[in-house]
């Protein structure tokens, strides 16, 4: 397997910096600051950063994944980003680490920040009723906008049905109501705000509640409230023409069912397909220092105005009821832990990003091959490694750990490989 790494670490000399992002130059958006430790000039040791490879090349070979970009950086000790393997099984073409990928459901958290910044102009409130902005959903007055950020409108999903659909035919572009009634026509079996429930059709109505009460476009209120302040060059909401993520894509994988699991081998190319069947739930594309730049203002409250989600990741609700008391759920985002981020797969990848608010500890993971979502486990398992990494000359590690190990994720990746056995001869 082919590996390329290289640390991306910037040096400060202060206590706390401030990592300022410029604007985009066609952008009138104040700048917005992300305060966290500053990270140390240099790289882990070497044998975490085995550590790391050993982990992401046991996740590629369990999901079928022919390649893979992962960043990791603990501010106290150092930094890993790393492009392994090649984009299609068999192939010469190297991953890098600056290609363009789906994002999947890391798009969730971005179309709360643009309510949350909407709310904060006046423009809408976080309990205003869904009718209020998207006509045909009559039954829907007892569920408000705010609920559709937190996943608690009991409202059901759409990829399920649709994924075989997608994947036969990546070119359709989908009209994001009709993503949304595949969603509305499950029963709802908890009342609005009661409990979490997952919800891709909830996020979407979101997006088209945005739109009517601004007047603009889901792409353009992701440029204007997320990309835009934060500096993310790379970050877009594109159209719903078929196309790849863009100029330098990672190429997106689907494993086909074969008896004994999924053809690895030869899976499906599916990078070209319309990023319409994701819209404001799951349809951003983005790059590894974008969503690293992100998933800390997230983290840190910097990604939405404070005066409408200074609450935002309080009182989370469990993802289940058979969830860990440490993983909830809140304002579009998973919390295992103390990490802030989401996780998700959509046909041709599978992403998860997490950061930590008060260390800065922060993992971005992208395996191209939605056959399962081993990038979730995997970001788990590399965060727990570089939490216990032995901190840079002279300073000190932070005192709180994660309530998982390693090696409890690694295992549980390991034992859920889908790949069919090859065919014999």
């Amino acid at each position: 397997m082919r590996v390329r790494t290289k640390a991306r670490i910037a040096a400060a000399a202060s206590a706390v910096v401030a990592l300022v992002v410029a604007l985009a130059a066609c952008s009138a958006e104040p700048q917005t600051e992300v305060t966290l430790p500053p990270q140390v000039d240099q790289a882990f040791p070497d044998a975490l950063n085995a550590q790391f490879e050993d982990a992401v090349t046991n996740a590629m070979t369990a999901s079928g994944s022919s390649g893979a970009i992962v960043g990791v950086w603990a501010p106290w000790s150092g930094a890993w980003t790393a492009a392994m393997g090649t984009q299609y099984p068999g192939s010469s073409d190297a991953v890098t680490t600056d290609m363009t990928f789906r994002i999947g459901q890391l798009t969730r958290p971005m179309t709360c920040d643009v309510l949350y910044a909407v709310a904060a102009q006046g423009t809408v409130s976080l309990d205003d009723p869904v009718p209020m902005y998207v006509s045909g959903v009559a039954d829907l007055t007892d569920v408000t906008l705010g609920q559709l950020c937190d996943g608690t409108s009991g409202i059901g999903s759409y990829a399920a049905q649709l994924r075989p659909l997608w994947v036969a035919n990546p070119s359709r572009v989908w009209n994001p109501r009709e993503l949304a009634s595949f969603g509305l026509g499950a029963e709802r079996t908890t009342e609005p705000g009661a409990s979490y429930r997952d919800s891709d059709a909830g996020y979407v109505l979101l997006g088209l509640a945005l739109e009517r009460a601004t007047g603009k476009s889901a792409a353009a209120l992701i440029q204007q409230y997320v990309a835009a302040p934060l500096g993310l060059t790379s970050t877009r909401l594109p159209s719903g023409k078929p196309a790849a993520p863009g100029a330098d894509p990672l190429t997106g994988l689907v494993s086909r069912p074969v008896e004994g699991g999924v053809d690895c081998i030869e899976p499906l190319d599916i990078t070209e397909m319309s990023s319409s069947t994701g819209f404001t739930d799951s349809g951003v594309v983005s790059t590894l220092e974008d969503l690293h730049r992100y998933m800390q203002a997230l983290a840190t409250g910097a990604s939405a105005p404070r005066e409408t989600a200074a609450d935002r990741f309080d009182d989370g609700k469990p993802t289940s009821s058979k969830a860990p008391s440490w993983l909830t759920t809140a304002g579009g985002a998973i919390m295992p832990g103390s990490l802030i981020g989401q996780t998700g797969t959509v046909p041709g990848y599978s992403t998860a990003a997490y950061s930590d608010p008060a260390t800065g500890l922060t993992v971005v993971v992208v395996l191209n091959n939605s056959a399962i979502n081993h990038a979730g486990s995997l970001a788990w398992e590399l965060a727990s490694l570089a939490s216990k990494a032995t901190p840079a000359d002279g300073g000190t590690a932070p005192e709180a750990g994660l309530p998982w190990t390693a090696e409890q994720y690694h295992d549980a990746i390991a034992a859920r490989s889908v790949c069919a056995p090859p065919p014999a001869g």
